[in-house]
């Protein structure tokens, strides 16, 4: 029996836990437009899920440099920039209701600053348990916890495209139950 308090029931964007949640729509727009022109070369990426808004920008390329060279150049941005990382953050948590976590891309490697690691409760059967088990036994992995996040990493991986084009989907069912008459 469906619940009358709840709404319009069944169906996305998740229960009771994101009832209160603001719209985040626009964060890569607002962060566009808030985050100073000198501190990355382009853009900043901005990810955005139920918890937590990912900003991650490339710094500027300098002429070839070593490992510890990149450290150093990665470790003076954090330094230089955080009073006013954590200025905008708190505008931005305050505005969406996220924490913000802060990033950086240097060639191929990215370096997280802060970056949150939810709790997920979930209920496997032995099969189930047996797989992240057999990881931990092999070494792969410290425990279930730390098993079953390798898993969903090599699941995302591997199946990107596949989830970006389930994510566009539901953002197309989304927004025509926002046209859809009101129950």
């Amino acid at each position: 029996m469906m619940c009358a308090t709840r709404g319009r029931g069944f169906g996305r964007p998740g229960g009771w836990q994101q009832a209160d949640v603001p719209d985040a729509s626009d964060a890569a727009d607002w962060f566009a437009g808030r985050l100073p022109d000198d501190w990355f070369a382009g853009p900043a990426n901005v990810e955005v899920d139920r918890e937590e808004i990912v900003v991650t920008g490339e710094l500027p390329q300098t002429e070839e440099s070593s490992e510890s060279k990149t450290a150093g150049r990665i470790a003076r941005f954090r330094e230089s920039t955080r009073s006013a990382r954590m200025q905008i953050a708190d505008e931005a948590e305050a505005r969406y209701g996220r924490k913000v976590a802060w990033g950086v891309r240097v060639g191929d490697s990215t370096v997280m600053f802060t970056h949150l690691a939810v709790p997920v409760m979930t209920r496997l059967r032995q099969p189930e348990r047996k797989v992240l088990d057999t990881l931990v036994d092999a070494g792969v992995a410290r425990s279930r916890a730390d098993a079953l996040a390798w898993t969903v990493k090599l699941v995302g991986q591997h199946t990107e495209q596949w989830l970006d084009e389930l994510r566009e989907a539901m953002r197309k069912v989304d927004d025509l139950r926002a046209e859809g008459p009101d129950l």
